[in-house]
């Protein structure tokens, strides 16, 4: 009794909330110059996007699987780059259902998202971001244009998203004040602080837990040890300036009707964001409302057109907004493949994954999701074609690539136990 009394004491000192072990993913600042200095250009990145009212399947999957596939409406924007992408269907992750709740575990896999009782898991880029986060200035960047986002920490508490694209490109680009940089170091030096105390009462109770509260101690140490490096870093990158960009900070589009110009600034900011290796895993939740899209030949709410019911009216309606995302998609990946990087371009340097929770987002179905993965170390160029959904892999092993492809050395993620058969890599 005392010593549970003890440990929820010593927990809550100092309102202090500090998330579980980073696992080996942080270094010393000293550690991180030398790092850097010594990395190739094969730097590896990842982002992940995600359409919430899901795609008009029929448009986007060939008929045919392999090489010698014959180009879909969807596809046609980037047929350019079809030496760079996989289309795959087939795809779902297993026992996730919930309808439009499904987006929750798109990039985590938990089961059943709909259910009240729902926890869910680390999404794969907060995973990524606790081992390789710290070479750069920003750890990893959560996006959307709505209220909602794609990435969970390890407690499977949902990361806010950033919303607006002028305020991402001050926090990526602009030093800011005299004042604010104060600011800014006083507030890590007021954590370094707190962790200070946090280790003086350490010390105080270390001798008085039991082994099972001794265990408990010891997993919050490591958390403490390794927020103690993550502040060290912070210190070292906001002593750094900050990379400079030809382009003046954009003004944000407040009306949602205007899909093409809200993504579009949105995609821009991303692709500066790679560039300047600023960060090197990004999620972004696209945007999925019931504005009346204004696009050409569009009179009805997106939502409602993605319940279109197979009625010809309104699925040529959803084709039109739809062909637009994929356009502004396109551009984003040429943008990333004309630029190099060493002997490689961003593209070839960036595992991009886009895709929906929705398989047909008219019934709500979660199965044979629309995924598409670009660029990479793969061998792209083809349909894959998971026909017997029985024997389908999970999306999650998809996620496992994507993990190799940054270099981590996993094989196991959620659902996923191994790469998925049939991307290979170069």
């Amino acid at each position: 009794m005392h010593s549970r009394l003890d440990r929820r004491t010593f927990l809550r000192a100092s309102g202090v909330s500090i998330a579980l072990p980073l696992f080996g993913g942080m270094k010393e600042s000293r550690l991180l110059a030398d790092e850097r200095s010594s990395e190739t250009k094969d730097v590896r990145r990842m982002l992940a996007i995600c359409a919430p009212l899901g795609m008009h399947t029929p448009n986007l999957f060939p008929k045919t699987s392999g090489r010698d596939y014959e180009i879909t409406p969807y596809l046609k924007p980037m047929e350019a780059l079809r030496d760079k992408f996989t289309v795959i269907s087939g795809l779902m992750h297993p026992n996730v259902d919930g309808g439009h709740l499904a987006e929750k575990s798109f990039l985590t896999g938990a089961a059943h998202p709909g259910q009240p009782s729902f926890q869910n898991t680390i999404s794969v880029d907060q995973l990524a971001a606790e081992q390789i986060g710290y070479k750069t200035r920003f750890a990893s960047l959560t996006l959307s244009t709505e209220f909602t986002s794609l990435s969970y920490t390890r407690s499977g508490v949902q990361i806010p998203a950033e919303r607006s694209p002028a305020k991402l490109f001050t926090k990526l680009f602009l030093e800011g004040t005299k004042q604010e940089k104060e600011q800014q170091m006083r507030r890590i030096e007021d954590g370094q602080s707190i962790m200070d105390l946090v280790q003086d009462q350490t010390r105080k109770i270390t001798k008085q837990v039991g082994r099972e509260d001794s265990r408990t101690l010891d997993q919050y140490l490591t958390s403490v040890r390794e927020l103690e490096q993550r502040l060290v870093l912070a210190e070292d990158w906001a002593n750094r300036p900050k990379p400079h960009v030809d382009r003046k900070t954009p003004v944000d589009t407040s009306d949602r009707t205007l899909l093409t110009e809200r993504m579009g600034l949105m995609y821009e900011m991303i692709f500066l964001a790679i560039q300047t290796d600023s960060t090197r895993m990004i999620t972004f939740m696209s945007p999925g409302e019931n504005e009346v899209v204004h696009l050409k030949g569009v009179s009805d709410g997106w939502h409602n057109l993605s319940h279109h019911g197979r009625d010809p009216n309104k699925i040529e309606m959803l084709s039109i907004i739809e062909l637009e995302e994929m356009r502004l998609l396109a551009d984003l990946l040429q943008k990333l493949d004309d630029a190099k990087e060493g002997d490689h371009s961003l593209l070839d340097q960036t595992a991009v994954l886009f895709g929906s929770n929705l398989g047909n987002a008219s019934s709500h179905n979660n199965t044979n999701l629309p995924i598409l993965a670009a660029g990479g170390h793969f061998r792209h160029g083809q349909h894959l074609a998971y026909g017997n959904e029985a024997k389908a892999p999970p999306l999650c092993n998809l996620l496992v690539s994507y993990l190799q492809h940054l270099g981590l050395e996993i094989d196991q993620f959620s659902s996923g136990n191994g790469t998925l058969t049939g991307l290979e890599t170069v």
